[in-house]
């Protein structure tokens, strides 16, 4: 995509200079009685004389006229081009200072770490900083503040300010493309008068107030989550720990298989408050884009490499089809991405292994291959040949905590988690996941994501 140009390079017309010309043409159409004020010396001086030659010398009187035009004439624009430099300077000063005052509150509002938005009296943007431009877009010469922020909320703010002349603070929540709060804070400024307090500028600032609630939600669902996940394997050791310390006490072969068992518990604690930590990460993250370039081809190839031990001991071939062609660049972030790829095909060598195969294949969507680089779109499908998954099961699967087979999952060192992880690691990428299946025919989960704009 390419960069809207700065609206600093391309300032709106100032109110002020705006007000400069209306005065100006107010000058223009009084100038006839502005010179004829200067000029009434003359012009008095001149109606004796010619009186006098028309009375007493017996001048014509239509010669007297003739003459006193001319004079009259010749003193009026002799005034004029006297005055008008002096006018013309005054218009020019008006323009400028009104210039100097938008570029000055332009450079304070880029140099404002929350987005702002610098508008004139009416609603027009003068200036955007950077952070303005990234939550909606550049605004074009002359446009309207509701033509970039489609915000109800933030418009009906910004019109009581203007009405009313008074600061107004309003919070508003957004759903797509992801999740995100802000607050707006409409500040007028530059009052024409006191008695008019109809602003002539008006600073607009959104504040991102996403991580933050972010931050909350994700500490209650953790406390929620954790408590119930972790109140099993606890039990479970505590029960261990009381047995060996009772009845086991001096019985070796119990112990060894109670200290296996706590292990285990052990260790499915661990993965479970892994997982958690790594899903808060990826959620108080969900509104931030990467911006990395990554080649899918290595992140598939060194998942493989990595599972290879885990597939042979499952007697599972996996088998990457992965076209030499097709350029799989895209634009994320590599650890995210690697741990999408890791979670679908080690559920496919575990959960699909009585089909003893899974299978990687990536496409180009049709009819997207030949449209430009921004607009490429792949689909990579790990597909499983095991028992699938009943159709009922599988609106659920990328919800926290759910199980199609929960003894199943936990036997496998499943925490309920994975997909819920690659769900909004997908999200935070603006890709999708869509999984198929029939019982008996195996599983698909396929990942829809856009090809990276070119670097050219």
């Amino acid at each position: 995509m390419v960069d809207a140009p700065s609206p600093r390079r391309r300032p709106l017309t100032p109110p002020e200079a705006t007000g400069a010309a209306q005065d100006s043409s107010v000058v223009e159409t009084g100038w006839i009685a502005e010179r004829l004020l200067p000029a009434r010396p003359v012009l008095i001086g001149a109606a004796i004389v010619f009186a006098a030659l028309t009375g007493v010398v017996g001048v014509p009187l239509v010669y007297s006229a003739a003459g006193y035009i001319a004079i009259s004439a010749f003193a009026i624009l002799r005034e004029r081009n006297a005055i008008a430099p002096s006018a013309i300077r005054a218009r020019e000063v008006a323009r400028r200072v009104a210039e100097d005052r938008a570029q000055t509150l332009s450079a304070i509002t880029d140099a404002l770490p929350n987005a702002a938005f610098l508008l004139d009296g009416n609603g027009i943007v003068i200036s955007q900083n950077e952070s303005a431009i990234a939550i909606s877009r550049a605004a074009e010469p002359g446009a309207h503040v509701s033509g970039i922020l489609r915000m109800p909320a933030v418009l009906q703010a910004l019109d009581q300010g203007l009405r009313t002349g008074e600061a107004v603070t309003v919070s508003y929540f957004e759903r797509v493309p992801v999740n995100r709060w802000f607050q707006a804070h409409v500040a007028p400024l530059a009052f024409d008068s006191e008695a008019d307090r109809r602003p002539r500028y008006v600073l607009l600032l959104l504040e991102d107030l996403t991580e933050r609630q972010q931050v909350e939600k994700i500490r209650a669902d953790f406390v929620a989550n954790a408590s119930h996940e972790l109140r099993t394997p606890l039990a479970s050791l505590l029960g261990f720990i009381e047995t060996l310390q009772g009845n086991a006490r001096n019985d070796p072969d119990a112990q060894a298989r109670f200290l296996e068992i706590m292990r285990e518990q052990a260790g499915r604690m661990s993965r479970l408050i892994s997982d958690l930590m790594s899903l808060s990460r990826i959620e108080a993250a969900a509104h931030i884009m990467p911006e990395e370039r990554i080649d899918l081809r290595e992140v598939i190839g060194h998942v493989t490499d990595s599972l290879d031990m885990v597939a042979k001991q499952a007697n599972v071939t996996i088998d990457p089809d992965l076209p030499d062609d097709l350029d799989l660049t895209v634009t994320g972030d590599r650890d995210e991405l690697t741990q999408v790829f890791q979670n679908l095909i080690e559920n496919a060598v575990k959960y699909g292994q009585a089909g003893g195969r899974v299978d990687i294949v990536a496409r180009a969507v049709p009819g997207l291959s030949d449209a430009p680089a921004a607009d490429r779109r792949f689909e990579i499908t790990v597909r499983d040949y095991g028992e699938g998954i009943p159709a009922q099961h599988l609106p659920r699967l990328t919800e926290r905590f759910y199980r199609v087979d929960v003894v199943s999952s936990r036997e496998k060192g499943g925490t309920g988690l994975g997909l819920a992880i690659v769900k909004h690691i997908l999200n935070r990428h603006r890709a999708s996941l869509a999984i198929e299946s029939e019982q008996g025919q195996g599983a698909s989960f396929t990942v829809r994501i856009d090809g990276a704009a070119s670097s050219t």
